[in-house]
């Protein structure tokens, strides 16, 4: 029987995937945790053990593990990209030394870790269309350096000690649940909202730039199964490329249309937040995930944006 710990479980893959992840295997088998109490979580925070656990602090989180009888972590606490910028020292401090004590209590107490990696972990002079899984990485961002130094230590401790460390690299993630928590692309949640509410959006992303993307329950589906996967099947282990989608503001704008046809779309560009995504990739290939443990998501761009607005509109009372 599965005892997972979820750090991070407030942020905006967290709060969806505890939820999933009690479904699957029960409410009291996974243990969710954060800094802090956040409002408007109050329904995940009381439908399953709770903990207020900081990743920087070793001892206090192996006392929790320890506690709970914790087999499996999945590590989403993190300073994303935008805000890591701002934060470089605290992305640093919470992205990489947290991440070592997670890897420390699993290798002490013989847990399995996920953790999730990102497109951040490429930069300027990776090839940017259909970017191989293993590839030159060289990020310029901070987050970005945390998340390649992050694969590579998840590599050091499965060869070194054993430890089944597993993760992907995450495109930017839409959901209609929670608002991103500052990143580069999140400019792809909002529009959705000020479409519904407005009927226009200002993208801070410049027309014509590219990334990849993914709907989170594609997201959801992608941790689960690599979790259940056979590990004589994986290869590449903490550094999965997987995506769904790749467009730009007016692919996306253009999508929202199908549905509101008098939406607009407007641009007010931040230079910070455009030259990050420069920097990325446009398209992945995520063929080693497809072969290694049977990476499929179910939904594309018209799929999502359909599902994304009429979700939105319940949410939203409109």
């Amino acid at each position: 029987m599965r005892k997972i710990l979820v750090t991070g479980a407030l942020g905006q893959i967290g709060s969806e995937l505890t939820t999933e992840l009690r479904r699957i295997y029960g409410a009291n088998n996974v243990v969710a945790s954060g800094r802090r109490l956040k409002e408007g979580h109050e329904k995940l925070i009381e439908s399953g053990p709770f903990e207020i656990v900081d990743i920087t602090n070793g001892k206090e989180l192996h006392e929790m593990v320890k506690k709970h009888n914790i087999n499996t972590i999945i590590n989403l606490a993190a300073i994303l990209s935008a805000v890591g910028e701002k934060y470089p020292e605290e992305c640093w401090n919470i992205n990489m030394n947290g991440l070592y004590n997670v890897l420390e209590v699993a290798r002490e107490e013989n847990c399995m870790v996920f953790t999730p990696s990102s497109i951040a972990a490429f930069g300027p002079t990776t090839p940017p269309d259909n970017t191989p899984q293993d590839t030159i990485q060289r990020p310029t961002t901070m987050y970005g350096v945390t998340k390649v130094a992050g694969e590579l230590l998840c590599d050091y401790y499965f060869k070194k000690f054993g430890v089944d460390t597993r993760g992907v690299r995450f495109p930017g993630l839409i959901s209609y649940e929670t608002l991103p928590g500052g990143g580069t692309t999140d400019y792809a949640v909002h529009i959705y909202y000020d479409a519904l509410k407005n009927k226009r959006y200002t993208s801070f992303i410049a027309k014509g730039t590219m990334m990849d993307m993914m709907y989170m329950p594609d997201a959801l589906d992608a941790i689960i199964q690599l979790m259940e996967a056979d590990p004589s099947k994986l290869i590449h282990r903490n550094a999965f490329n997987v995506t769904a989608m790749s467009f730009d503001p007016e692919m996306i704008a253009g999508s929202i249309r199908k549905f509101i046809p008098e939406f607009e779309l407007e641009y007010d560009v931040d230079p910070v937040r455009q030259a990050i995504a420069d920097s990325w990739p446009n398209s992945l290939d995520d063929s080693a995930a497809r072969e290694e443990w049977g990476w499929d998501p179910k939904y594309d761009l018209n799929g999502m944006t359909k599902d994304m607005l009429e979700k939105l509109k319940i949410k939203l009372g409109l």
